[in-house]
This record gives structure tokens, sequence and C-alpha cells, in this order.
């Protein structure tokens, strides 16, 4: 039996002689040139199969588009969008999280999740609202990210199992679920693990802490 050493000798050995023949074959010119190329060739292949699992299954990009997002997000800013993560663990509130519009799948929208499945939203006097099993009461959300924008359109939901309610962080500019209503999980791609562009911003996504919540009495 063949050690492992002996085996990459042999396989030096092969290569030696293939490059050797090449080079016969076809000059010292023509043959390095084609036994270039081969590397060239074999790096590509490699290279692919290694990035796009990736970039299919694992991580994918995103351009931010609009105005919705800020002060969090703005136009033009490349992400990239944690695709695995879900399939292993629930959605939390405050993730942001990139989905296809329900409306239109061919299109795609970022917009921070508000509520959970089996909670109640609602938006009234420029807050928004959630009641659950663990706050009967009712939970005002202090949402430090929105730059203290007020949020208008009332609105009242109770989401089911597979829902999510979601809003954009400049709520004065933002096409979310105070129109559309909520969305289901099967439309959410990923969520922003690490913006890239411009560098001077890179930063990878940190979910915030609701710790204000509380069991008050809403009136």
């Amino acid at each position: 039996m063949k050690s492992k050493k002996q085996e990459e000798e042999n396989e030096d050995a092969e290569l030696q002689e293939a490059s050797s023949a090449m080079i016969r074959i076809f000059g010292t010119t023509l043959g390095g040139i084609l036994l270039f190329a081969i590397e060239i060739v074999q790096i590509v292949v490699i290279a692919a199969a290694i990035i796009i699992p990736i970039r299919f299954f694992l991580v994918q990009p995103f351009y931010v588009r609009g105005a919705s997002m800020e002060p969090s997000y703005y136009d033009r800013e490349y992400l990239l969008i944690d695709e695995i993560s879900y399939r292993f663990a629930e959605p939390h509130r405050g993730d942001v999280i990139v989905f296809r519009y329900p409306r239109d799948t061919s299109e795609f929208f970022i917009k921070r999740i508000v509520g959970l499945p089996g909670d109640t939203v609602d938006v009234k006097g420029g807050e928004v609202i959630v009641t659950n099993e663990e706050n009967a009461a009712g939970v005002i959300l202090e949402e430090e990210y929105t730059d203290h924008i007020v949020t208008t359109n009332d609105t009242h939901v109770k989401l089911n199992p597979d829902e999510y309610f979601l809003l954009g962080d400049n709520r004065s500019a933002s096409l979310d679920s105070r129109s559309f209503g909520p969305v289901k999980k099967e439309y959410i791609v990923g969520k922003v693990w690490l913006r890239g562009l411009p560098v001077s911003e890179f930063s990878m996504f940190e979910r915030p802490v609701y710790e204000e919540i509380y069991s008050e009495e809403i009136n």
C-alpha cells in the first residue's frame, strides 16, 4: 500500500511528464502558454465550485434602493444577506430582512421585523404597540433606530403563525406592512449580515435589544 508521500510524488511526476509532453508537441513558447491557460481554467473551476454555492445558498449581495431604511441603511449601500440562518432558527424581532414583495415577487424589499407570529400589532398615536401571550397588556416599542420619526397610518393586525409585521426605519418614507399587510415567512430571503460598501461604513448588523419592553395597561 502506497503512503501519502509516495502518492504525492507520483502525482508530481505525472504532472511533470504531462508538461514535458505538452512542450515537446507544441514547442516551448506555445506549450508554456497552453500550460498557463490550463492552470487558469483549473483555478476558475475551483473558485466557481467554492463561490457559487456560497452565492446561491448561503450569502447574497443586495443593494439598498431608496430611503425607507434611513438612518440605518442608505440608498445604494451594498449589503450581504445571510440566507441560511432562518433554515435553522426563527426570525427575531428587530432583524432587518430582505424579502420578496408579496404583490410582485420579482421585487425585493428591505424592512425591519416589528411583529412576530401570534402578535397583535397596533400603530396608533405615533407609536407601535405589540400585544402577545407574554405581554397581554400591550408593549410600546421604543425604537431608537427610527431617529424618533413618528409612525403614522393607524393599523391593527393580528398575525397568523407564519406572518411577520415589517416596517421601514424611515417611517415617513416607507412602503411596508402598514400598506401591504403582514408578510409570510415563505417570502423572506434572509437577514442583513453586514454592510460592505461604502468601505467607510463597513459594519456587521446588530439586532436591537428591546430592554424597555414591559407590561403596562395601554390606553
